[in-house]
């Protein structure tokens, strides 16, 4: 638990200590009502489980469903307007920004919504939609739509999602 608290003091030099961390930030009672919320629903008390996480939405603004799938360190910073679908699989030490949907473009009861890598960060209002996979340090800008996979130490902006391109120049004297 203490390693999860330092992980939010690492990405957030507003962090003045852990205490704060864990009393006024609202990610981190999101997370520990989704591992309450979770709990239930790997027992199969899908209620249950749903009312934990409802709680969670109404007093951070952060929606986890409680069958996602959520590694180690997770960060949400801010968090206002966060979704995470049912079906999403976070792995460990990545960075959410406030109002981006991890979600679904299907009804199907199948393998719906994203799954990140480790270290994957997630921009402000970026869709990231569909069963598709976001490889190990992988970037998604600010108010990107994601709709395809993304290789894994890569950066994607705009609508509809693209790489970013590195342009470099050199001078000759």
């Amino acid at each position: 638990m203490l390693d999860f608290l330092r992980a939010y003091k690492t990405y957030d030099p507003a962090a003045k200590s852990l205490i704060e961390v864990a009393l006024l930030y609202p990610g981190p009672k999101a997370i520990l009502f989704y591992r309450i919320g979770n709990l239930f629903y790997r027992l199969r008390f899908f209620f249950l489980a749903r009312l934990v996480c409802e709680l969670a939405r109404l007093l951070t603004g952060i929606e986890i469903h409680p069958g996602a799938k959520i590694g180690r360190r997770l960060v949400i910073d801010h968090g206002m307007g966060i979704v995470i679908g049912e079906t999403t699989i976070i792995g460990d030490d990545c960075l959410l920004f406030q109002g981006a949907t991890l979600g679904g473009v299907s009804f199907e009861d199948t393998k719906r919504h994203p799954t990140l890598a480790n270290n994957v960060v997630i921009g402000s209002g970026a869709k990231v939609l569909g069963p598709i996979e976001i490889g190990a340090f992988a970037k998604v800008g600010s108010n990107a739509v994601v709709t395809k996979s993304v290789p894994a130490h890569t950066t994607v902006v705009g609508i509809p999602a693209r790489p970013l391109e590195i342009k470099t120049t050199t001078s000759s004297n």
